[in-house]
Formats: structure tokens, sequence, C-alpha cells
């Protein structure tokens, strides 16, 4: 006995490979189809449509299908409501629950589609029916519903999820909506899909990211940096501190070994005992981290050692000058750690989480851990490039599911101060 379904496609589904990854997953996963109507966008703004029916020869064969196809934007022609099952326990999501991906969402929700807000990857999608009777205007990521009475739709990682909360478990009333390709052009943000090499013209698209950088800023937009400790070994801390200092950072994401390795060239004029212009490993240069550390907690924490002038300069001392939005998320290998490094793994993660959705351009710099960990808070929909001089980096990103990170493999040393230098050209 043959099990079928009916999808549709729409959009720029063929320019933006859409329609050939899902001809390829039915193929695949050893199910068939059968376009029964096709139709073609001939001018810039039209946007073509496509229906088939899919076959497979048991349940389990199909529902793995539609999965797929789901992810790549297929609707069912005749989609249900969604599906809701209360959360039995704090912590606890019913078995089959959604897994959402980083792409815009919306549910089928009495008789409406209802876009799903602070999208992210693998978390539960919750339904609020009703606005809860004292939900005011300031507390509405927990409250119950809209603010003005509509059912609301979002997200939650597993670790939010409250007893009762409504958890949907129905793909058929839930609709994904991945970027697409843009018609007339966009530069290296064009395709908005990932994509790595070591070969492609880095100056180019290095000037290309400066121009992203200030239109963002001139839209009012939001930049989050993400760095790793090799940006200021490399000699590249100075040319971040100057687009800090320029206003051109709203929130940093880092660990404690950056803020570390910054705070002390600021006090000893080393990274990590060395000397980053002069190469020079100066004596009991290999306590200068640590003596860093103490110096801080001394002071009480980052802000209070750059009142006190112990620390004059660099990225943490701009971020504090400038008002920047700092997140320093420890791990097992601290050293200290800093007294502002948040060391509870979840707090972290959220701290993160908020930066994420706020961001409308991310700039990760030579960091793996940190680079994954953002990329999973972010929405499809957020430009993204990942910069490293370890390819694996980058790939393991696009990997994870941040589809849309742009990737440069070269040197951070020479990637930053280009950056720089192209952005603040451009206030000349």
């Amino acid at each position: 006995m043959t099990h079928s379904r009916t999808v549709e496609l729409e959009g720029h589904i063929i320019d933006s490979g859409t329609m050939q990854r899902c001809f390829g997953a039915v193929m695949d996963l050893g199910g068939s189809f059968d376009v029964e109507r096709f139709d073609v966008g001939k001018h810039e703004t039209e946007e073509s449509y496509c229906r088939l029916t899919v076959s497979a020869d048991d349940p389990e064969t199909l529902r793995a299908i539609l999965h797929e196809l789901h992810q790549n934007g297929a609707v069912l022609e005749d989609p249900s409501e969604v599906e809701l099952v209360a959360a039995p326990a704090d912590k606890v999501v019913p078995p089959d629950f959604y897994s959402t991906t980083n792409h815009p969402t919306e549910v089928l929700y009495d008789g409406e589609w209802i876009d799903v807000e602070r999208i992210e990857m693998d978390c539960a999608l919750v339904v609020e029916p009703e606005p809860a009777a004292d939900a005011g205007e300031g507390n509405r990521a927990d409250a119950s519903g809209g603010t003005d009475g509509t059912p609301r739709a979002h997200t939650k990682t597993l670790n939010a999820v409250e007893e009762g909360d409504l958890v949907a478990t129905d793909e058929s009333g839930i609709r994904v909506n991945p970027p697409e390709r843009p018609r007339s052009g966009g530069g290296a943000f064009g395709f908005m899909q990932g994509s790595v090499s070591a070969e492609r013209p880095s100056e180019s698209t290095i000037r290309e990211v400066a121009e992203e950088l200030r239109a963002v800023k001139d839209e009012g937009g939001n930049v989050m940096v993400v760095a790793g400790p090799a940006v200021i070994h490399s000699g590249a801390g100075d040319a971040l501190a100057d687009l800090v200092a320029a206003g051109y950072v709203d929130a940093l994401s880092a660990g404690n070994g950056f803020a570390t390795h910054d705070l002390e060239r600021s006090i000893y004029g080393t990274s990590l005992g060395m000397d980053v212009e002069t190469l020079e490993h100066p004596r009991k240069g290999h306590k200068h981290h640590i003596w860093t550390i103490s110096e801080i907690i001394r002071a009480g924490g980052i802000e209070s050692a750059v009142e006190e002038g112990i620390v004059t300069g660099g990225v943490m001392y701009e971020c504090v000058e400038h008002g920047v939005d700092t997140v320093l998320a420890g791990s097992i290998r601290d050293d200290g750690p800093l007294p502002d490094t948040i060391t509870d793994a979840v707090e972290a993660q959220d701290a993160i989480r908020e930066q994420a959705h706020d961001a409308d351009l991310v700039i990760m710099l030579a960091t793996l851990l940190h680079s994954v960990a953002v990329g999973n808070c972010l929405p499809s929909t957020t430009k993204t490039v990942c910069v490293d001089i370890n390819p694996a980096t980058v790939t393991q990103l696009l990997d994870r599911g941040s589809a849309q990170a742009i990737g440069m493999v070269t040197d951070i040393g020479t990637f930053v101060p280009t950056l720089a230098e192209f952005v603040l050209e451009g206030e000349e």
C-alpha cells in the first residue's frame, strides 16, 4: 500500500536551490514524487510555485520525508492546526515535541498563522492562547499571550519549559520560511547561505563586510562581536578597540581568556607573557596573566579597574568607556577567573542568548567554542561572518546549522586591522 501527501513550495525556490533540495530529499529517503503544478516566476519580483504529491511504501518513511521537506519550507496542502500538548513537569516536554529550526517560523492556531518570536534552533515551541491577568508591557517575554490579548507563540529552551506550557508536537500546523536568495544581488551577504573558502579575494570581501557594518550602524542596528584570545595574541586587539571606541560594536561575547589577555596587555604590555610587537618574552612574563587576574579581583572587577586607572587601554577598557554590553562566559579550564566572568553555564547561555537575539550583524573572530555557542542562538536571518585561520572552525559552525554564515579562512591579525581601516576610512 502506498502512502502519500501533497505539499506546496512557494518563493524563489529555483535560484535558491530549495526545489532541488526537496526533490533530492524525497529520492534519498526512498520515496517518489509527482509534480502536479509548477508555475515559474518570470520576473525579478515574481515568485515560483510548485505542488507535488510525495509517496512512500510505509507511513514511517513518508513521515521522515515530510519532516525533511518541512525543514526546507514545504507546507502541507491542507495543514491542520498545530497540535499542543501540556508539558507534564518543569523542564519536561512531550516525547514527540517539535524541535525548532533557526528559520523564521509560523504556527497555525485558531485559524490564523502566528509568527514565532525569539526564533532559534533546538528549542521547544510554546503557544500561549490568552494573556495573563497581570501581564504588563515591561515583562512580555514572561507573559502569557500578546500584550494586546492575542495568542502568542515563542521558543523556549528545554530548561526553561514550565509545567503546563502548551508545547507544539505536530509539524502539520507549523510553517518554516528559510531565507531565500534575493534577486537584486546583495554583495557578500546576497545569498545568505553559508560558504567557506581560503581562496576568495579576502580584501574585497573584508571591504564588503566593512560596508555592511557601516550600513547596519547607519540604520540604527546592533552589531555583536564574538572574540577569542587569538585576537589579542595576533596584535589585532588595538584595531578591535578602535572599532569599539568609534561606536561600531554594541555587544561583545567572549571568554575569560580573551578578557584576561587584553587586560594583561594594558597592565603589563604582554599577552600570555609575550610582547605582541617584539615577540619577546619578558622575565616572569608567564606569570603576567595570573597577576592580571589578581589585580582585577583586588579592584573588584573590570569596570572598577578602569575607574581606578589600573587598566588604561584595550578592548575591555573601551567597552567600559562606551557602555558596550559584554558577556564573558567561563569554562572548566579558566584561571581565576575574572570576577566579571559568568561561571554558571546556563546563566552564561541565557546572557549570550539575549545578546544574540538583539543582533543584526554578528562578527565571529577566531574562536570555535564561542562561535558555535552564539551561532546556536541566532536566527537564520541574522547576517553572520565567521573568521578563523582554521577552516574547521568555520565548517563546524555551518555544520551545526548556521547556514547563513559567511566563512573566511584567513589570519585574524590581518582581518581585524583591515576591517577597521576600511570602516574608519569611510568616516573621513
